[in-house]
């Protein structure tokens, strides 16, 4: 969906939500809902997709946002991206996601860097989410993609550069499910359930709790 039909789709909703809201109450008007201003649907459509649709004028480098990072990030990410605690790690786990201990962090997992500006921007920092201005996280985004050798200390990262930040992990996921085992046709309707055959009940097993009758 393109972005301008998208808002297009989001002013339509939110105006049908106020008259849903009318007709439900027999025509009568309590107040429920708003029409949807340019204003109201900019505070929803802030997205940034994988190509970098929807990223903002603005910028920043992983210089202005280490000062950032260590301030409002740190507490939970640690200054260097290690973590505290149980935390999320945001560093390290190259080449450890084919293992049977794979470490998902921004630099080993993460498939997009626009995403990230996104999820930075959307719910970043935790507990008072979207407060970073637009250069702010355009800074603390460089700065968490440095910590993982994706861009040097004063790459400047903006709208037209950050979606040409080539992450490990791009071709990583599937786009298109590959096993032949899912057929293809009209779904079946009505009588589909196949013969239940009971292989084994509870008590041969030795599963069933003692005291229980069956």
């Amino acid at each position: 969906m393109s972005r301008s039909r998208k808002v297009a789709f989001l002013a339509v909703a939110m105006t049908l939500v106020a008259a849903a809201s009318a007709a439900a109450l027999g025509g009568e008007r309590y107040g429920l809902g708003q029409q949807a201003s340019p204003a109201l649907i900019a505070g929803w459509d802030i997205d940034a997709r994988p190509d970098g649709q929807g990223l903002p004028p603005g910028q920043g480098t992983a210089a202005d946002g280490e000062a950032v990072f260590v301030e409002r990030c740190a507490t939970c990410h640690g200054e260097f991206g290690e973590a505290v605690g149980r935390y999320p790690v945001l560093i390290g786990g190259s080449d450890s996601l084919a293992s049977s201990n794979p470490v998902k962090t921004v630099g080993s997992y993460w498939p997009y860097a626009s995403t990230l500006w996104d999820y930075i921007h959307r719910a970043m920092p935790f507990g008072d989410a979207q407060s970073l201005s637009v250069d702010e996280t355009y800074a603390v985004t460089a700065y968490v993609l440095y910590l993982n050798d994706l861009v040097a200390e004063d790459f400047v990262l903006n709208r037209e550069s950050l979606p040409k930040v080539d992450m490990p992990n791009r071709n990583g996921f599937i786009a298109e499910d590959p096993r032949p085992d899912t057929p293809v046709g009209t779904p079946c309707m009505a009588d589909c359930k196949g013969e239940t055959k009971i292989m084994f009940k509870s008590k041969p097993l030795d599963v069933t709790p003692e005291g229980e009758s069956n």
